[in-house]
């Protein structure tokens, strides 16, 4: 990576941003593959999923904000073109994960989210989609710039429910199912209104 955040907030720069860290690996987002070419890479210090998953400190979030503020200024960066490495290798990756607080950061102007209310998501929770709502959902996905798969084998599938996985995370951060239900597809569609 580029940035490496402690525990207490303290910032390493491990690479300089002239040259191409390898924090992303095998990634893609829209038409962009192998994202370590044209990316930032920032990791922030956790023992992550698979050994006890943390929530982040409080002065962890404020030096990524910090930094965020100052690479969005100094390299002219988009919201809708701040990721997460789940969002570019959901196969691989679930980091930042479901406590990273997105929401928060988008208020700051750093990255994207939702307008909806949370009262009004909750009641569309769980609520079964039908073949052509799922197929907008997927539509909607791929606009945003996931990359989804063609549902035709059980390898696309399963690549389909990480990707799920991967928008949950980041956009309904109460529910991580892989499922797509009625309340992912309201949030897809006004995220797509924003990402474009």
């Amino acid at each position: 990576c580029h940035y490496f955040i402690k525990n207490k907030g303290e910032t390493l720069v491990m690479v300089p941003n002239l040259y191409v860290a390898w924090h992303a690996g095998k990634s893609q987002w829209k038409n962009f593959k192998s994202l370590n070419k044209n990316s930032i890479g920032v990791e922030i210090n956790n023992p992550g999923h698979n050994f006890n998953y943390k929530k982040f400190s409080k002065n962890q979030i404020q030096s990524i904000i910090k930094l965020s503020k100052i690479l969005i200024k100094k390299y002219k960066i988009k919201s809708k073109n701040i990721l997460g490495h789940s969002d570019i290798a959901p196969e691989r990756k679930k980091d930042p994960g479901e406590n990273f607080p997105w929401k928060g950061l988008a208020k700051q102007g750093i990255g994207l989210w939702h307008s909806i209310s949370l009262q009004s998501l909750k009641k569309n929770r769980k609520i079964e989609l039908d073949k052509v709502s799922e197929k907008m959902f997927y539509n909607n996905l791929s606009k945003i710039g996931y990359i989804t798969k063609k549902t035709d084998n059980i390898k696309n599938r399963k690549f389909n429910i990480y990707i799920v996985e991967a928008f949950q995370r980041r956009f309904r951060q109460e529910l991580i199912n892989g499922k797509v239900d009625k309340e992912c597809l309201i949030i897809s569609k006004n995220l797509v209104k924003k990402f474009y």
